[in-house]
C-alpha cells in the first residue's frame, strides 16, 4: 500500500511537470509493475497490452465517433442546432438560456466533449443573450451547465473509455446514458426556469418567429437528429455493435455534411487531422492507463481497500458516497478524462465486490465528474467560458451555476438511490 501512495506521489508530480498523462501513468505503472514482479515479465506485459488493444476490433470506434464529432463541427452544426432550439423557446421570458441548454445537449450528443460543447456553444448562444439583455449570470451558466452533458449523452467517448478500462458492454453503456441524459436536460431547463421566476428581468424574451421560419430552423437539424435516432436504435435492437454503429455515424455525418455544402476540402482535411491527433492521444492515454491499472491490481490496491472495508463493516452505498466525494475534490486538480483513468482502476474492483452493476456504475460517477465541471474553486467549463468571455468574472458564473449545481446534486442522488432508472432500458438489451 506505501509503494502504491509513493506511486501516486510520482504521478502526480510528473502530471505537474508538464508530462502527458499517458506517458505518465504509463511509466510510473511499468516501473511500479517492474519493482513487484520483474523487468522481463513488465516487458512483456507492455508489449502484450499494446498489442492486444492496436489489434482490437473495438478500439476502432474511438476515432470513428471523433471523427463523426469534427464533420459535425466543421459542418458548424451548432449554429443550427441553437436556431432550431431558438424557433422552440426563444420567444419565452428565459428561452434564449432554455435553447443554449438544448442546443447543448444536442451538440454535445454528436461531439462528445464537454469543453468543446461549451467552447463552441458560448460563440454561437452568447451574442444573441447579450443583445436581448440577458444577466451574465444566467447567460454564461447556461452554457457551462448545458457543456457538461457532453460526456453523458451518447456517443461518449468517456463512457467508451470506461467500457474498455472494466470490459463493460459499451452498447449498454450508450444505452443506460439516454434516460440520465434526458433527465439532466430537464433538470437543467427546470433550473433556468426556476431562476427566471427568482430574477424576471436576467432572461427577457426574445423574438417570435413565423411558423414558415420555425419550420425551416427545425429542419435544418434533422439529418442529425435521424442520424442519432438510427445509431441509438440499431444498439438498443441490436442491429449493429457500437463498432458499426461507430461507422455508421462517421458516414452519416460525412453525408450530411456534405449535403449542407458546408464541407470545403479544408475543413475536410482538419477533420482528418484532428481526428487523427485526438485518437492518437487517447490510445497513448489508454494504453498508459491499461499498464498504471496491471501495476495497481499486481500491487493488490483495490483487495486490500475492499478488505478494511469488510472489516470495518461500512454500508456499500456509504462507499459510493464516499467514492462520489473523492470525485468533486479531485475535480478542483484534473479535467474529467484524467479523473477516469487515474481512479477507475482502483475503484471498479471494489464496486464489482459489492455486487453493484459496473453499467449503473459508470453512469453515477459520469454524472458525479459533470458536476465537478462546473463546481468551484476550479471548474473546468468555467474557465473555459472566462477564456471566451473574458469581461466576466468567475464568481459571476459560479453564481450563476448554483441553481443547476442543486439540480446536479439531486439527480445525482436520484440515480444512486433509484439505480433501476440507469439500468431500465439496458435491461432490454440481449
Amino acid at each position: 500500500m506505501i509503494a502504491t501512495l509513493i506511486a501516486f506521489g510520482v504521478l502526480f508530480a510528473l502530471l505537474f511537470w508538464g508530462v502527458p498523462i499517458g506517458f505518465a501513468m504509463g511509466i510510473v505503472g511499468a516501473v511500479g509493475f517492474g519493482i513487484f514482479v520483474g523487468w522481463e515479465p513488465t516487458l512483456a506485459m507492455v508489449g502484450q497490452t499494446i498489442v492486444d488493444n492496436v489489434f482490437n476490433y473495438g478500439f476502432s470506434l474511438l476515432p470513428l465517433f471523433v471523427l463523426m464529432g469534427n464533420l459535425v463541427t466543421n459542418a458548424k452544426l451548432s449554429e443550427e442546432l441553437y436556431a432550431a432550439a431558438y424557433a422552440v423557446f426563444g420567444h419565452r421570458r428565459g428561452g434564449l438560456a432554455l435553447s443554449t441548454i438544448l442546443a447543448c445537449g444536442g451538440f454535445s450528443a454528436v461531439c462528445g466533449s464537454s469543453m468543446a460543447t461549451a467552447a463552441t456553444m458560448a460563440k454561437v448562444a452568447m451574442p444573441s443573450m447579450r443583445r436581448y439583455g440577458y444577466g451574465d449570470g444566467l447567460a454564461t451558466a447556461s452554457i457551462a451547465a448545458g457543456g457538461t452533458l457532453g460526456i453523458l449523452i451518447p456517443p461518449s467517448i468517456i463512457l467508451v473509455i470506461y467500457g474498455f478500462m472494466t470490459d463493460t458492454d459499451i452498447g449498454k453503456l450508450f444505452v443506460a446514458g439516454i434516460l440520465p441524459g434526458a433527465i439532466g436536460l430537464a433538470f437543467y431547463l427546470a433550473a433556468v426556469v426556476f431562476t427566471v421566476r427568482l430574477s424576471p428581468g436576467s432572461a427577457p424574451p426574445g423574438a417570435r418567429l413565423s411558423a414558415r421560419e420555425k419550420f425551416a430552423a427545425l429542419r435544418g437539424v434533422s439529418g442529425v437528429l435521424f442520424l442519432f435516432a438510427l445509431i441509438m436504435i440499431g444498439i438498443y435492437g441490436g442491429i449493429f455493435t457500437p463498432a458499426e454503429a461507430a461507422g455508421i455515424g462517421a458516414t452519416g455525418a460525412f453525408v450530411i455534411a456534405l449535403a449542407r455544402g458546408t464541407l470545403t476540402p479544408r475543413r475536410l482535411a482538419q477533420s482528418f487531422v484532428e481526428t487523427a491527433r485526438i485518437s492518437s492521444m487517447m490510445f497513448v492515454v489508454l494504453f498508459g492507463a491499461l499498464i498504471f491499472s496491471n501495476f495497481v491490481n499486481i500491487a493488490g490496491v483495490p483487495a486490500a481497500l475492499a478488505e478494511a472495508m469488510s472489516d470495518m463493516r461500512v454500508a456499500p452505498i456509504a462507499v459510493i458516497l464516499v467514492i462520489c466525494a473523492i470525485y468533486l475534490l479531485l475535480g478542483c486538480l484534473l479535467e474529467s478524462l484524467s479523473m477516469i483513468l487515474l481512479t477507475i482502476p482502483i475503484f471498479y474492483p471494489i464496486v464489482k465486490s459489492l455486487g453493484f452493476d459496473l453499467i449503473w456504475f459508470g453512469i453515477v460517477v459520469v454524472v458525479v465528474v459533470e458536476i465537478s465541471l462546473i463546481t468551484p474553486p476550479i471548474g473546468m467549463n468555467v474557465f473555459v467560458l472566462k477564456a471566451i468571455v473574458p469581461d466576466v468574472s468567475a464568481s459571476v458564473i459560479f453564481r450563476g451555476l448554483t441553481p443547476f449545481i442543486v439540480a446536479d446534486v439531486l439527480r445525482l442522488a436520484l440515480f444512486i438511490f433509484v439505480p433501476s432508472i440507469v439500468l431500465f432500458l439496458p435491461s432490454f438489451m440481449r
